[in-house]
């Protein structure tokens, strides 16, 4: 089984892998759900402020409609807190591979939900609990809560509505270990040890040969293993910051990130590499290179790390947009998690109202049966 069947069989391939169009109509369907929940909210509490103004004045009450946010301010919101994750989880030196997968899980939410009906202020601490939980670095959540200076029930409260909007699938596929195996490869080449793939017939100091001929020509292999880690170094950089900030993990294999991050920054070596795997006869290399450099010109297009003037300026006014524009129904997770759990006292220790219980049942069930397993398939029975 190759690398590539391997992904296909996880829960990012099969439930979190899109193509542009897909993506694209899922945000839009979203934005459309949540702006019409927003209005339907709004408008029950008018009629109700209507109705009370009425029976104590007889005045009736200003209907005004709710301006809405696009879906494209609602990508700028969320995109903006993504860098906020990364700062924050920086700040607190946890591993890459936490702030990579709570990255994902606040994008992964956002995909079915709408920052109008869950701030991603309140979303984004969960999503890097949860990650600190699914990568094995826990914390209690009583230190993580210190950390930023709110309650601990701020941090627990959208735990369970953040599961349901990962549809409970918590493996993210990174393509940093696929960088650093790469890298590995490269290093070998550089030594004339390195083994090309199967239908490449070339001996490994061939292979080294052709490698100090890689253009611009390295001197001697003392460069040539320099050149390859300043590549190394540079696309790590990119995984850690652009990959995370474009949908690149939506469209993209772990495997594709990771060769177009080396695409970007050392394009002959990247292409030298592909040559000792795939041979010129071969009709996947043509295809290959080009979805190589679209997803190259996506990372290239991430969002600064440091917005400019003119975007703080934008995402201010989305910001005071989204004050106005929050669905009312939503406002409190706290107050309906606490809400939820005296209902659950009340109906003697099931946790909710039986009706809701079941629901909630039923839908993990079913994206269990749909990701299979948690921690992926059976592994087969050894034999022999």
């Amino acid at each position: 089984m190759t690398e590539d069947d391997i992904y296909r069989t996880s829960t990012q391939y099969r439930l979190w892998s899109f193509t542009p169009e897909s993506l694209a109509s899922l945000r839009a369907t979203t934005n459309a759900a949540a702006a019409q929940s927003v209005r339907a909210a709004v408008r029950n509490l008018q009629t109700s402020a209507e109705q009370e103004s009425k029976d104590q004045n007889g005045s009736k009450g200003s209907g005004l409609e709710v301006d809405c946010l696009t879906i494209e301010e609602e990508q700028k919101i969320v995109s903006f807190y993504c860098l906020q994750t990364i700062e924050f989880v920086d700040f607190c030196e946890y591993p890459t591979n936490v702030k990579a997968t709570a990255v994902q899980y606040l994008k992964r939410f956002y995909l079915t939900n709408s920052p109008m009906t869950y701030h991603p202020k309140e979303i984004m601490r969960t999503a890097v609990y949860l990650a600190m939980k699914s990568e094995d670095n826990f914390h209690s959540v009583r230190s993580f809560a210190e950390k930023l200076a709110v309650p601990t029930e701020d941090i627990l409260a959208p735990e369970f509505l953040l599961t349901q909007g990962l549809r409970f699938t918590f493996d993210v596929r990174h393509p940093f270990h696929g960088l650093e195996g790469g890298f590995l490869e490269l290093l070998a080449f550089t030594n004339g040890k390195g083994e090309a793939g199967a239908m490449i017939q070339k001996s490994p100091k061939d292979i080294r040969q052709e490698m100090l001929e890689v253009p611009p020509k390295a001197k001697d292999v003392k460069e040539l293993v320099t050149r390859g880690q300043t590549a190394h170094g540079r696309a790590k950089e990119l995984l850690k910051t652009a990959a995370l900030l474009t949908d690149s993990y939506f469209l993209y294999t772990p495997s594709q990130i990771w060769l177009s991050a080396l695409f970007m920054v050392d394009e002959a070596l990247a292409r030298f590499y592909l040559d000792t795997k795939l041979p010129p006869t071969s009709e996947m290399k043509p295809k290959l290179f080009t979805t190589l450099q679209r997803c190259a010109g996506m990372l290239h297009s991430a969002p600064a790390a440091q917005p400019d003037k003119e975007e703080k300026k934008e995402l201010k006014r989305i910001q005071k947009k989204l004050e106005q524009c929050r669905n009312p129904q939503k406002l409190d997770l706290v107050g309906i998690n606490q809400a939820q759990k005296r209902d659950a006292d009340l109906d003697g220790g099931g946790g909710l109202d039986g009706n809701v219980a079941k629901k909630r049942k039923l839908e993990r069930e079913q994206s269990m049966k749909e990701s299979e397993d948690l921690f992926g398939p059976m592994l087969a029975d050894k034999k022999g």
